[in-house]
């Protein structure tokens, strides 16, 4: 027998009874003679005392025994000393005397302690996440997910849900991320694809007339990593037959309300029932489509008022056919310079060209810049929109709807935070819904999905899909908790007409159509339902429980930031027999420590039809050596950085004349810690030497924030992974293929 106990049962009730412990030794201490250790296991903690006068030869043993070290100990039950109970153990009345023990196995010094909560790299943590696991910490985050999934499903069975498992190899249908391919050994040149979703599969299960579905399900995406994202996730998945929108928010509601209630009981929940508003207007008075409404803060649109101003970033502005939208600060009147350049600096980041403001001394007369160029009855206007008096500041946002609200949002957050609004006690749920159906992609002008291609719109809005599709709405719903979406579904189409429809406004031809989504459209021809659901980022909702930053604390074994397991050591080489039965072909394979990253990087841009010019010269160290052998500007040069931060690693690009702002590349990405990366960091990131990195982060799986002092140029130019070779090419074509809009991020 291993053990008659877990290391967290014994009681004073237990005084005097033999009993046999197993785990690990998480401390040890050696008091004059009488050796303290306490035992390990996953339960709990207690303390076993070998003492000479006890058994002088469990002690002989006991002196060989280190940390880590794996132990079973059979003895006696004792009460503590008078005044050595400790209070922050359950067993902390008691302590075991040893007459036997055995070494069950050794260990070696961990590369991180185990028994003491101190900072460790991320990376470290992660190659030994079995030993990481170990920390309590960890544990409670493991059995707090167990918990939460087992209450879901209990809590799912009572309301006749059933939970129904969906195939993990799928048929591909290319829309969204990235899909993982999975080659067939049986059919040659064919693929299955790992499950973005069971969205298809799920409405199938409607169809077959299984009317309530739930599912824990795991999904797979094969793209860029951050704090909230993972190659592979889990979902509770949820779709419901013969219901509207406000049966499946009621579900919903109700599992959510009762998990915060058991999970979380020192946590109030500040609105029962959940608050209901429109997409329009969280982005007109929150600046955001998951809004925090912990607190109440809200901007004001004030186009009206100012359309006609002698300001004329706001009368320009509204030509351009934008907005102006305001944002009362209570309280900011008395904020510095230095505090408002920091806001400033915080909307450029988001897009916006500046922030101007108006600051309300005591006398109830506005200081700012913008006053001179405005009327007392616009002033006047203004004041009584907001509602600011005396010791209050109001920003102002002018550019286009989205821009605007966007960027006054996150000053809204950063004051909530500046005033501490944000009650960290408080889970503020809330539901958005009426999406628009559609979005316009910036780089083609088309229309694409906003949610997916099978959201219903909203039968008022049904007649616009023929003559303004780009206003329709969609019968689309997320549930937010304290500025975090949780959760996204919608109605879903059942008719093959309307279906159709929507994919002739998406440019999906009905050959492409019949391709990814025959069979799709020949189920709903046999008598489809209708139907609705939703899904919940169960890592996102237990990383929030918990108390996390990001959701790999709440996952077993998670990837890194470049999507590797760096415990097993995955993605790996396969045998060259296996990659033949599997029909696949590997072509220009490197290993991981020589990898080419200059032939990646051609191969890119060849791929992408890009012109650039490549330059071979001696090798460079520095921007300003560059710029010199290539015959370019040093402002020209375009300077990348690589950054860890608690996010993850980030890749920052600016002119090579600039400095990058840590704290603004910080403030953008919502990173609490920030630093440069080692040269063996970003040896490991990306495959190349300090200096000759390419601003191509996507190249790495990394999150790439672009100054907007690149952008001045009309040609770039950087080191291609190598100190001896450089490109040259347009700045518009770096930005088509690497994708992101430019920041402001430098010094």
């Amino acid at each position: 027998m291993y053990r008659t106990h877990t290391c967290n049962d014994l009681t004073t009730k237990e005084i005097g009874q033999q009993v046999t412990l197993s785990g690990w030794v998480h401390r040890r201490r050696d008091h004059g003679g009488i050796i303290f250790i306490d035992l390990r296991d996953r339960y709990g903690l207690t303390q076993i005392v070998f003492d000479p006068e006890f058994d002088q030869a469990a002690l002989e043993v006991a002196d060989k025994v280190r940390p880590e070290y794996v132990l079973k100990v059979t003895g006696e039950v004792r009460k503590r000393l008078e005044g050595q109970d400790n209070a922050n153990m359950a067993t902390g009345q008691v302590e075991v005397y040893i007459n036997e023990i055995d070494i069950l196995n050794d260990a070696k010094t961990p590369p991180f302690e185990i028994d003491q909560d101190k900072p460790v790299n991320e990376e470290l943590r992660l190659k030994y996440r079995y030993l990481d696991l170990r920390k309590d910490r960890m544990k409670n985050n493991i059995v707090l997910r167990h918990k939460v999934i087992k209450e879901i499903r209990d809590a799912m069975d009572k309301e006749s849900f059933v939970e129904i498992e969906t195939p993990i190899l799928i048929k591909g249908t290319p829309e969204g991320s990235r899909e993982y391919l999975v080659p067939s050994r049986l059919y040659p040149g064919k693929f299955y694809v790992l499950p973005q979703s069971p969205q298809q599969l799920k409405q199938m299960l409607m169809i077959a007339g299984y009317d309530r579905y739930f599912q824990i399900a795991r999904c797979f995406r094969d793209e860029d990593q951050r704090g909230d994202r993972q190659p592979e996730f889990t979902q509770l998945d949820i779709e419901m037959s013969f219901v509207e929108e406000k049966d499946v928010m009621a579900v919903n509601e109700k599992l959510l309300i009762d998990l915060t209630k058991k999970f979380m009981p020192d946590k109030k929940i500040q609105n029962e029932p959940f608050p209901v508003i429109t997409w329009q207007e969280a982005m007109e008075t929150y600046g955001s489509d998951k809004p925090d409404i912990r607190f109440e803060m809200k901007i004001v649109d004030v186009t009206d008022i100012v359309k006609n101003s002698g300001f004329s970033v706001f009368s320009n502005a509204v030509k351009e056919g934008g907005v102006v939208k305001a944002l009362r600060v209570e309280g900011g009147g008395k904020f510095t310079r230095k505090e408002i350049d920091d806001l400033t600096e915080l909307a450029r980041i988001h897009g916006a060209k500046g922030l101007a403001y108006f600051l309300y001394e005591e006398d109830d007369s506005v200081r700012s810049p913008l006053t001179k160029f405005m009327s007392e009855e616009e002033i006047k206007g203004i004041t009584e929109k907001t509602g600011a008096k005396a010791g209050d500041c109001v920003f102002f946002g002018a550019d286009q709807f989205n821009t605007a609200c966007e960027a006054l949002g996150q000053v809204r957050l950063a004051c909530g935070d500046k005033f501490n609004l944000r009650d960290p006690n408080v889970f503020a749920f809330l539901w958005v819904h009426e999406f628009p159906m559609f979005e316009r992609d910036q780089a083609t002008g088309g229309l694409g999905a906003m949610h997916h291609p099978f959201t219903r719109p909203m039968d008022e809005d049904i007649d616009l899909l023929e003559t303004a599709p780009e206003k329709a709405r969609s019968i689309a719903y997320d549930v937010v908790l304290n500025g975090n979406e949780i959760g996204g579904g919608s109605m879903r189409i059942h008719e093959q007409k309307l279906q159709q429809k929507i994919f002739n406004i998406l440019k999906i031809t009905p050959e492409d159509a019949e391709i990814r989504f025959g069979h799709m459209l020949e189920a709903f021809s046999y008598g489809a339902p209708p139907h609705g659901g939703i899904a919940w980022g169960l890592d996102r909702l237990i990383m929030i429980f918990a108390g996390e930053p990001n959701i790999r604390e709440v996952i077993a074994f998670p990837k890194d930031q470049k999507a590797k397991d760096l415990t097993l050591g995955a993605p790996s080489v396969m045998p060259e027999k296996d990659v033949a039965e599997a029909n696949v072909q590997i072509i220009n394979a490197e290993k991981e420590d020589k990898r080419d990253v200059f032939t990646e990087l051609k191969e890119l841009l060849d791929k992408g039809g890009i012109k650039y010019t490549l330059l071979e010269h001696k090798a460079v160290k520095t921007s300003e050596e560059a710029a010199k052998v290539r015959g370019t500007d040093l402002k020209q040069g375009a300077r990348a950085l690589i950054f860890s931060t608690d996010k993850g690693y980030v890749q920052s690009v600016c002119s090579a004349a600039k400095e990058v702002d840590e704290k603004k590349v910080a403030a953008l990405i919502g990173a609490r810690n920030i630093q440069l990366a080692s040269p063996k960091q970003v040896k490991a990131v990306t495959g190349c030497e300090i200096g000759c990195v390419p601003p191509f982060g996507n190249l790495f799986g990394l999150q790439v924030i672009i100054d907007q002092s690149l952008a001045e140029n009309d040609e770039i130019a950087f080191n291609a992974g190598r100190h001896d070779r450089s490109i040259k090419m347009k700045f518009k074509d770096y930005s088509k293929v690497i994708g992101t809009d430019t920041k402001d991020i430098s010094k």
